[in-house]
């Protein structure tokens, strides 16, 4: 009840009008946040890295951790709450390039495209997106409201 801060890595999910997700320090990460207001049921999905394929074994642990494990659990889990994909609104943040100078690994990138790629075979619609950039994000779901937060290093918070 309150405040649930999703970790990186992590996902949470809600259908309690009370409850108000965040997840922090979204650099090279993403965070997806997805919201049904006709069943007032939202999540929050951080996910670090693009692919499980890397490391098998933490994908079956963790399945948060990865983009195309982790965003397939994030929809199932809002679903078995009685969220329905035509009422979903999708925001997506994050993927920057903060640590990676010369952009030799593009984690934020490489994150970016996974979730692009799963969307679009899934015909999924982003309603909105800050991703990119070298800044550090926190996203807030609101599932009482829906209302979607974001807060940009440097640029302070608001609705998206």
């Amino acid at each position: 009840m309150g405040i649930i801060v999703i970790s990186v890595g992590d996902m949470a999910v809600s259908d309690r009008s009370e409850d108000t997700l965040v997840t922090y320090s979204l650099g090279s990460c993403i965070g997806v946040a997805i919201y049904d207001p006709r069943a007032k049921v939202g999540g929050i999905l951080h996910y670090m890295l693009p692919e499980s394929k890397i490391d098998p074994e933490k994908a079956k642990k963790n399945p948060a951790m990865f983009g195309d494990t982790g965003i397939p659990l994030l929809f199932k889990s809002c679903y078995a709450l009685g969220a329905k994909k035509q009422n979903l609104i999708v925001k997506v943040a994050g993927g920057a390039n903060i640590l990676d100078e010369d952009g030799v690994f593009n984690i934020g990138k490489r994150n970016y495209m996974i979730l692009k790629k799963l969307f679009w075979r899934n015909n999924i619609r982003i309603a909105a997106e800050h991703v990119g950039g070298k800044v550090n994000r926190t996203v807030k779901l609101e599932i009482g409201t829906g209302k979607c937060f974001l807060k940009v290093s440097g640029e302070g918070e608001f609705e998206f």
